[in-house]
């Protein structure tokens, strides 16, 4: 009898631990959900409203190796300050994008200028120190290999935050990510506490980040999810709203019912254009009103 119920104790442990390996990790279930996906730069992202102007800056250096992003701003920066009623002498407000597990490709520099016809100027990062993805199987080597070097991915993030601060004189910085992007948008959130103005994360992975973390966010947060994400749960996205309320946090979160994950990409088979534009007007208008205090302003120039 002993016998017979160690042998099923064991079989029952062995039952687990065979469950516990056969579930995919986070960067596989992001590749099932970019399963023949081609990240090509798509004409459905709108120009920017205004003219902008853009070009490839240096903003730090790695770990032996120079931070090269992509950086584009209002071509009238003055005429812009005082359509949303801002001296013609101020600093525009700024903007750190993260691109998704693919790299900074031509999408994220078409959202780059996309977001700088808004009125911000905007520095698009590099977390791959030059590397563009094209597959799933690429993209999911590369955002694990610098996973591996979380301190890495910080240091980035802040030599970004700096050369807006002190190059260009930025007032007011946000985050804005997605997907990996918006994992390290909510990190940066963490990381630069009370120096950051505003984060928004798109469907970005939630479950690595502890309450004691969340408590040290000060910047107002927005976030989007897919409710049919399989990478990223709605018990996840519940209970990180639930602990940014219970924290007084100043946290907005949508999440689109039938929308999955990647839906804002426009060259993904995820992309949805109904989530895509109710999520862009939310973004524009919250950035708006934390980093010009106008949210019902916009920039356009006659």
């Amino acid at each position: 009898m002993i016998f017979r119920l160690l042998l099923s104790s064991i079989l029952l442990f062995a039952l687990l631990l065979s469950a516990c390996a056969s579930e995919p990790s986070y960067d596989e279930q992001m590749a099932e959900q970019h399963r023949g996906d081609r990240p090509d730069a798509t004409a459905i992202v709108m120009e920017p409203i205004i003219p902008v102007m853009s070009e490839e800056v240096t903003y730090g250096v790695g770990e032996d190796v120079e931070l090269v992003g992509y950086f584009s701003e209002p071509i009238d920066a003055d005429s812009v300050l005082t359509a949303m009623g801002r001296d013609a002498d101020d600093n525009l407000p700024a903007l750190i994008l993260i691109h998704e597990w693919w790299g900074l490709n031509d999408n994220i520099r078409l959202m780059a200028r996309r977001f700088a016809g808004e009125g911000f100027r905007v520095l698009a990062v590099d977390l791959y120190d030059g590397e563009v993805t094209t597959s799933p199987e690429s993209a999911q080597a590369a955002m694990a290999h610098v996973s591996e070097n979380p301190a890495a991915i910080d240091a980035n993030i802040r030599a970004a935050f700096d050369y807006l601060a002190e190059q260009h004189g930025a007032g007011e910085i946000a985050v804005l990510g997605w997907c990996f992007g918006g994992t390290v948008a909510l990190r940066s959130a963490v990381l630069l506490s009370d120096e950051l103005d505003a984060a928004v994360i798109y469907y970005g992975r939630l479950s690595d980040m502890e309450r004691e973390h969340l408590d040290r966010i000060e910047a107002p947060v927005l976030a989007f999810f897919g409710g049919q994400d399989e990478s990223i749960p709605l018990d996840d996205v519940r209970a990180f709203e639930s602990a940014m309320r219970e924290l007084d946090k100043d946290a907005e979160v949508h999440v689109y019912e039938r929308a999955g994950h990647a839906f804002a990409n426009p060259s993904g088979l995820n992309y949805d254009d109904d989530a895509a534009q109710a999520s862009w007007g939310l973004t524009t208008h919250f950035l708006r009103e934390h980093l010009y205090g106008q949210a019902e302003l916009r920039p356009v120039i006659n």
